[in-house]
């Protein structure tokens, strides 16, 4: 990978980790609903790249799988999980969307499992588990199984567009986009009281982050991203995306006070043990599927 390639994969996933941590702060220090938080998000990226709706990508009944899964139900769940979650534990709780699509792929779309994957999923699932655990009593964090939901939303969705042709990432933002936003309007109105007031108590800085979730993180850091993987095979790019939740935790603890006990550093380091191998797994021949 050249010095510039890397030097934008480093700006990615610190864009990434950057988000997790405004988005803890917005939802949950500033009290802005998270439906409704997510619910403008996509509006403005809507707003942006609203000329590359057409045409529209087919089968549309799977784009809208897509939209509903990479997008309303990932932003809505995970924004949920940040009122009560930390960033640092939902940084290595979001890890296991990576199993979660391994898994798919083996049921849905007949890709073979070698030994790494099937390590790296336990190891994964493992890290996770800890992390999430509440020691003091027999539950699990609240918040964090929203997160936990989150990356299994996003895994479906992936699993779903791995099913159709290749999609321009500005096409496939504004499609996203569109689809997210409709239910999340309808959810936030029909749930959350009083958004547009809360929302504008917290004033300027709440602007702030919709427009750098949408613009910086979504337009820039995403579309950075699709092109690297364009370039760049996934084996290389996926171990050094695990920058992301290494930052989210650094940002975490910096800036929103988190706690990392030696349960949460077991666990991280678990977790990302587990996504490297599964990165690492040499590719495999993929049996053919229908894209019908």
């Amino acid at each position: 990978m050249s010095a510039r390639d890397f030097a934008i994969l480093v700006f990615v996933c610190l864009t990434w980790a950057t988000s997790n941590v405004v988005s803890k702060l917005v939802v949950g220090d500033w009290d802005v609903p998270p439906l409704f938080y997510a619910a403008v998000r996509f509006a403005v990226v809507v707003a942006v790249t609203l000329p590359w709706l057409r045409p529209a990508p087919r089968p549309f009944w799977r784009l809208l799988l897509v939209g509903l899964g990479m997008g309303a139900g990932n932003f809505a769940l995970l924004f949920v999980g940040l009122q009560t979650a930390s960033p640092s534990a939902a940084a290595v709780v979001i890890q296991v969307g990576v199993p979660i699509t391994t898994l798919l792929s083996f049921v849905v779309l007949g890709e073979r499992l070698g030994g790494r994957r099937l390590a790296g999923t336990a190891l994964t699932l493992a890290g996770a588990l800890a992390v999430m655990w509440n020691p003091g009593g027999l539950h699990l964090s609240a918040g964090l199984w929203f997160v936990a939901a989150a990356a299994a939303a996003g895994s479906l969705g992936a699993i779903v567009m791995k099913q159709m042709d290749g999609i321009e990432p500005l096409r496939f933002q504004a499609w996203v986009g569109f689809i997210s936003l409709w239910p999340l309007l309808v959810g936030t109105f029909a749930l959350e009281a009083d958004p547009v007031a809360r929302a504008a108590a917290a004033g300027w800085p709440f602007v702030a982050a919709v427009l750098f979730s949408a613009l910086v993180v979504s337009l820039v850091a995403h579309t950075a991203y699709y092109r690297l993987i364009q370039r760049y095979d996934a084996n290389l790019l996926s171990p050094l995306t695990l920058m992301t939740p290494l930052a989210t935790i650094a940002l975490g603890v910096a800036v929103t006070g988190d706690r990392v006990d030696a349960r949460m550093a077991a666990g991280t380091l678990l977790a990302l043990a587990g996504v490297l191998l599964i990165a690492r797994e040499p590719k495999r021949p993929e049996a053919s599927c229908s894209a019908g």
